[in-house]
């Protein structure tokens, strides 16, 4: 097992190094950032009105509303890798990764939109009705010929795969330790529990998963949010000096875990980048899948609703935990390779500020939040690899799917799983590979559509927007 994780290491550490992944994602959202004029900087408030207040359309095909595919995406993204994640991030990286979290969180923005973009304008239906998109279709159709078909198969392959990984076990087991740590409740408890409840939902299919995704991710986004302002406002002095340390260690690498000043630099980059992908999952082209369920009659339209994603996971959500860590002085005390850790000291220490008392409901805020990030993280994800397995066997495969991905969360809940989360870490690269090589090629018809739409003088009216594509 050990010659596998090492196998494993290796092929992560080319993959996720800074000749493949860390480059082609930063440039990708670089290329469309300046090929879309800086689109997600200049309608933000408008695709945050589209998403949050306007929430659906009246007409065009799908299964869910605009709000419910936002909440689904966010359900997949919003998980461990906000807590955890972010936090271990900043342990072994120093604080400079949140700059560079933040960077692929604006420069995915960009790259979320066009997936989301071609996601409804290559999706179709399958066998039973239902809308189904994502990279696999719009590599297929949208390029063509062999290469596409090729290209679309690979993304369904890693898909599938991917999600017994970051979007399975690796949820279940970090529910399963903070449960049995905080509470002691034992894994197999857990475990079965997690397995009828997430049965209950995605039984159901994405109708079932839109309802609940959209009842349950706003709440434990906004709770945890106004946590964390509280420990930051308790720190309010500490801000600036954190901020200022955030932007020079982003560029000096001091603050990393071992190496010189030039791999610790690289290393922090690295951590930012992939960290920052494990959390928003621009580049993934998973934003497509979830988009393309959406009711609309305009890919653009659900492509701004869907780039908010990105927004509220990195720059609000991975934000929030990552400058209460630093203000804290958490991410320099007991284990740097601990993020959970990270993220309950600092909770606790801002809380134990107003009092002592309080100390604890750190540990506790961090516990909740992870089981309720990570159960969603799950939800979302049996859709993503459901799509993928109908892509390569037809509709007939997904029911098999989903029993037996609630089953794997049992095993995912009960077992050791080092080996998994490097496999996960593997398996987002092979997706992400295929999927910015189909956007670069289809970036054309990316910035077509858009001229397009936003040509129409009444397109902040959706009801007034009669441009079709």
């Amino acid at each position: 097992m050990e010659e596998v994780q090492s196998i494993l290491s290796e092929v992560n550490s080319v993959i996720w190094g800074p000749f493949v992944l860390i480059p082609l994602l930063l440039l990708t959202g670089v290329f469309l950032t300046v090929r879309l004029g800086g689109l997600q900087f200049r309608i933000l408030g408008h695709a945050l009105w589209l998403a949050l207040v306007r929430r659906k359309e009246q007409h065009g095909e799908g299964d869910i509303s605009h709000y419910q595919a936002l909440s689904t995406a966010l359900a997949a993204t919003v998980g461990v890798g906000n807590i955890a994640g972010a936090a271990l991030a900043i342990g072994v990286g120093g604080p400079g990764a949140l700059f560079w979290m933040w960077v692929t969180g604006l420069l995915g923005m960009a790259t979320k939109y066009s997936e989301a973009l071609l996601g409804v304008k290559y999706r179709r239906k399958d066998a039973r009705g239902e809308q189904s998109g994502g990279p696999m279709f719009y590599l297929r159709h949208g390029i063509g010929g062999g290469f596409g078909m090729v290209l679309g198969s690979l993304f369904a392959l890693f898909g599938a795969v991917a999600a017994f990984g970051i979007g399975n076990m690796t949820q279940a087991n970090t529910v399963a330790a903070q449960l049995g740590s905080v509470w002691s409740v034992p894994t197999w408890v857990t475990g079965a529990v997690m397995v009828v409840v997430v049965g209950a939902v995605v039984l159901g299919g994405i109708r079932s998963i839109g309802r609940f995704a959209a009842g349950v991710v706003p709440i434990m986004i906004v709770a945890y949010i106004l946590i964390a302002v509280v420990v930051l406002i308790v720190h309010v002095p500490e801000i600036p000096a954190a901020l200022v340390l955030v932007f020079t260690d982003a560029f000096s690498g001091a603050a990393a875990t071992g190496g010189l000043l030039g791999s610790a630099l690289l290393f922090a980059i690295q951590q930012g980048v992939a960290r920052g992908i494990f959390s928003n999952e621009s580049g993934l082209g998973t934003g497509g899948i979830a988009a393309a369920a959406a009711k609309t009659d305009q890919p653009v339209r659900q492509a701004m609703v869907s780039m908010t994603q990105t927004f509220i996971d990195t720059i609000v959500v991975v934000t929030m935990t990552c400058l209460v860590i630093i203000v804290t002085g958490a991410w320099e005390q007991g284990s740097r390779d601990d993020g959970s850790l990270m993220t309950s000291l600092g909770m606790a220490e801002g809380l134990s500020r107003i009092s002592p008392a309080l100390a604890p409901l750190g540990e506790y805020t961090v516990a909740i939040a992870v089981v309720f990030f990570a159960f969603t993280t799950l939800v979302g994800w049996c859709y993503y690899g459901e799509r993928c397995m109908d892509y390569l066997f037809g509709r007939v495969a997904v029911v098999p799917f989903r029993l037996v991905f609630v089953a794997v969360v049992f095993v995912g809940a009960t077992t050791e799983l080092n080996l998994v989360w490097t496999f996960s870490d593997m398996a987002n690269g092979l997706m992400a590979l295929p999927n910015l090589l189909g956007l670069l090629l289809l970036s054309p018809i990316v910035v077509a559509e858009t001229k397009k739409y936003f040509a129409n003088p009444n397109w902040r009216d959706p009801d007034l927007v009669d441009v079709k594509s």
